[in-house]
């Protein structure tokens, strides 16, 4: 089940939103490369992240689930937004460069479905970058965040089903190493969290940054040949010993009885 489009809003314009929006934003911003006039897509509530990487882009539009609901954006301006079924995008094949996943892929009710669908909206080289709570970490198991709900991915899990659905894993980044405290004085900490979190306990981050790249050439399984050799034992059987003495000594005997072999 979709996180409602109204808690994702409240989260995002809280005290705690702001500060890890900014965090992931800077995970983000570690693994993005730029790419000239490019067409993004944001799914699921990406929307806090989509004003920073949009200004380079060619056109932007951010994509909500059904299952969440939609807001207009960006405010002020013609609308970008649009309401969608993850497994059944409103795109022609091969048509974006890039798309930013963020709340949807832990909500997504089946994650291999959507993930081909991505592929095939994909250009040739398009990149994928997801953004998913950690497994690991604190925040997957506190309910008042956005990323305390769904289903949360481990590093491996996030490999596994990329490389299963034709995507090439590249850069990973993580984000959020303080706590989710609603207490200004543990958000004031919120920079020695950080700065401690990536040299301490970095498998324990809140969320998971992954940027994958569409992989066009897909292997095959080959069939295992069998084997045409044919191995003879080394030891291999000579018959019983007592056997060969006595047709030893019975040649003789039976060549002096015998007629012929005298003429």
């Amino acid at each position: 089940m979709h996180a409602d489009i109204v808690d994702l809003r409240e989260f995002y314009h809280s005290q705690l939103g702001r500060l890890a929006s900014h965090s992931i934003t800077m995970a983000l911003s570690s693994i993005w490369a730029r790419l000239p006039e490019e067409r993004l897509i944001g799914l699921g509530y990406a929307i806090p992240y989509l004003e920073r990487f949009r200004e380079d882009t060619e056109r932007t539009f951010a994509f909500m689930p059904a299952g969440q609901g939609a807001v207009n954006w960006p405010p002020g301006e013609l609308s970008s937004t649009a309401l969608v079924f993850d497994e059944e995008l409103p795109l022609p094949d091969a048509s974006i460069d890039r798309i930013l996943m963020v709340h949807s892929l832990e909500y997504a009710e089946n994650p291999r479905e959507t993930m081909k669908e991505l592929w095939r909206v994909l250009a040739p080289g398009g990149r994928l970058v997801i953004v998913v709570p950690n497994r690991r970490g604190v925040w997957a198991r506190m309910e008042h965040t956005p990323f305390g709900s769904g289903r949360p991915y481990s590093r491996r899990q996030l490999t596994a089903l990329l490389r299963e659905t034709n995507f090439t894993p590249g850069a990973y980044a993580d984000a959020l190493f303080f706590p989710p405290s609603k207490l200004r004085s543990v958000l004031k900490l919120r920079g020695i969290f950080e700065r401690l979190g990536r040299m301490l306990w970095p498998m324990f981050a809140g969320v998971i940054v992954v940027e994958a790249q569409k992989r066009l050439y897909q292997g095959l399984p080959v069939a295992v040949r069998a084997s045409r050799r044919v191995f003879v034992p080394v030891l291999a059987g000579h018959g019983v010993p007592t056997t060969r003495k006595h047709a030893k000594s019975a040649a003789p005997t039976q060549g002096l009885d015998n007629p012929q072999l005298h003429r």
